[in-house]
């Protein structure tokens, strides 16, 4: 596989560890950048983070043009972007949205996804070692022969 994952991380996840330890755990944004790169193997990885939704966007239409899947964690971005949206409807590809905490066991506010109706899949709840899971989902999403 030529083309990359894009594993893109919205606003404040680059405070991971130190951020509500207590809903987040400790594990940093460095720590699951390694934990991604090992689930993907040989295939490449773009992994990034901003707290700028601009650059999310600018990052996913890179990916339509570059990319074979994309593993996204919007963070709050997740509950207030149609400019998200709209750029991940674009995508011809994969796209896991992805939470560490399970939104829906939070307050009524995070229970509406606006990402979700663009998502092939989507995997909340599973800590940081569900960004593994995402990117070894993703793998096998794009191996699949087309639908």
């Amino acid at each position: 596989m030529t083309k990359p994952i894009y594993v893109l991380n919205g606003p404040n996840l680059n405070r991971l560890g130190t951020r509500e330890p207590h809903l987040y755990g400790s594990t940093t944004l460095a720590e699951i950048e390694a934990m991604c790169r090992e689930a993907a193997g040989d295939t490449k990885l773009e992994f990034r983070q901003s707290n700028r939704e601009y650059e999310l966007i600018d990052w996913i239409h890179e990916a339509i043009d570059a990319g074979c899947a994309i593993v996204i964690n919007p963070a709050a971005f997740t509950f207030t972007s149609m400019a998200i949206l709209d750029a991940l409807k674009m995508f011809p590809g994969p796209i896991i949205e992805l939470h560490i905490t399970n939104i829906h066991r939070r307050e009524p506010i995070y229970h509406r996804s606006y990402v979700s109706l663009a998502a092939t899949a989507i995997i909340a709840g599973l800590g940081a070692g569900g960004y593994a899971v995402a990117v070894r989902s993703a793998l096998d999403l794009v191996s699949l022969p087309p639908r």
